[in-house]
């Protein structure tokens, strides 16, 4: 079977691509690597527990994330070695998935996108390439891709290490079309339908079903420029879209998605090495001017912004900050936690190893087991960020703290691989 844009059909337009509202940020892959099946995983910054990413790799060897994460195959772990040791390993598996028939070759092609089956609306989204040129982290800073949230400068760099090795990006940007995603919704549901098989269907471990179709020529040049057309606020990504820009990237691998295809789930903490017990912190905490209040049974997610949940020692507690003056970033309660308990009480940065971040896949439990397993001493439950204060920083210009927005369904990571120009 053929697809549109395949090797065997014909080529998009190149260039900047014109559409009614502008200039578009968004291209068609150049050169792209679908997926044939099994090389489908979860991004690689999804992994609070890191012995889960060696556990994946070694059940499905095909798993992109072998490559992504390299220090964490079975043998790198075996013989020790670091993220930079392994990067060749990395390379080596890579071109041994090509050359095994894993992906597919396409040229000059738009990748659109569809999961279904989960808790969520079925979701759309469209893989292309973004002008790296685009993106904006700053109000003084021109540019149609808005990213707004703290970042850890090692990730970063070694996001940026891999991407020079493998001269491949293999995890895409989520971004989040807010100008016109009625539109994109449409356009892409209709391309679909209009597409025939898809290319693979890929089900994560959520149960949701991840598909993909190359949509190449006039129809492939025009989605992108409609995905590219207006403000595309960076949902999941910012280490992926700032190691493009510090590695000179022009473009980066993105997926261009809309409002009504995601939701924000909660962005949880666990904490170790507390110097004394979860007790003492908290009553530190109600030192401070924090409202504390024991309450019984296991913790829970708060259902709304205002109050946090810390859990230690089988003690469940729940605290509310006094209000905060400021942005509607500093009334955040990730903001608070960050700046009032990590910062304030135990002198810690954000990016402390002694500080895990939590995403909404995993329930309360999961961190209830945590901390009474020992692997951690402290679990903070916060509610989600409502997608009305999302926008309102991004309108704003301003930076959510680290890892306060869990967007589901999150973009597959090795469905579709964008090869970089030789050069």
């Amino acid at each position: 079977m053929s697809y549109p844009g395949s090797r065997l059909g014909g080529r998009g337009e190149s260039g900047k691509l014109h559409y009614p509202g502008g200039v578009s940020a968004a291209h068609p892959i150049e050169q792209a690597w679908l997926s044939t099946g099994q090389t489908g995983a979860r991004n690689y910054d999804e992994f609070p527990d890191e012995t889960e990413i060696t556990r994946i790799i070694e059940a499905n060897p095909a798993s992109v994330l072998g490559v992504e994460m390299p220090a964490h195959t079975p043998e790198a772990v075996a013989a020790g070695l670091t993220f930079e040791q392994a990067l060749q390993g990395a390379a080596e598996r890579l071109g041994a998935l090509q050359e095994a028939g894993r992906f597919a070759s396409f040229g000059d092609v738009a990748v659109a996108y569809r999961i279904s089956g989960g808790a969520e609306p079925v979701a759309y989204g469209l893989f292309c390439m973004v002008d790296t040129s685009e993106i904006s982290s700053a109000a003084d800073e021109p540019g149609k891709v808005i990213r707004n949230e703290e970042v850890f400068i090692e990730k970063v760099e070694q996001r940026n290490e891999l991407n020079q090795r493998l001269r491949h990006l293999l995890s895409p940007v989520l971004l989040l079309q807010s100008t016109g995603g009625e539109r994109l919704h449409a356009a892409i549901e209709a391309a679909i339908g209009e597409a025939g098989a898809p290319v693979v269907a890929d089900v994560d471990e959520a149960g949701r079903t991840h598909e993909i179709w190359p949509i190449g020529g006039a129809a492939g040049a025009e989605l992108a420029a409609l995905a590219g057309d207006g403000d595309l606020i960076v949902a999941d990504g910012n280490h992926r879209s700032l190691a493009a820009q510090v590695g000179g990237l022009d473009r980066f691998l993105a997926v261009v998605t809309t409002p009504q295809s995601v939701t924000i789930r909660p962005y949880h903490r666990l904490v170790s090495g507390l110097p004394g017990s979860a007790a003492q912190l908290v009553q530190q905490v109600a030192q401070i001017g924090a409202t504390v209040a024991e309450v019984d049974g296991p913790p829970r997610t708060p259902e709304s912004g205002g109050t946090v949940v810390f859990y230690g020692s089988g003690r469940t507690w729940e605290v509310s900050f006094p209000d905060a003056e400021g942005s509607v970033v500093d009334r955040l309660d990730h903001t608070r936690i960050e700046q009032e308990v990590f910062n304030g009480l135990l002198g810690r940065d954000a990016g402390d190893k002694r500080i895990t971040y939590v995403g909404g896949d995993y329930p309360a439990s999961w961190l209830v087991e945590q901390v009474d397993s020992g692997e951690a001493d402290l679990a903070i439950l916060i509610a989600p960020v409502t997608v009305d204060d999302f926008i309102d920083v991004n309108l704003q210009r301003l930076k959510m703290p680290r890892k306060s927005t869990w967007f589901v369904p999150k973009a597959r990571a090795g469905l579709t691989i964008a090869e970089l120009p030789k050069g």
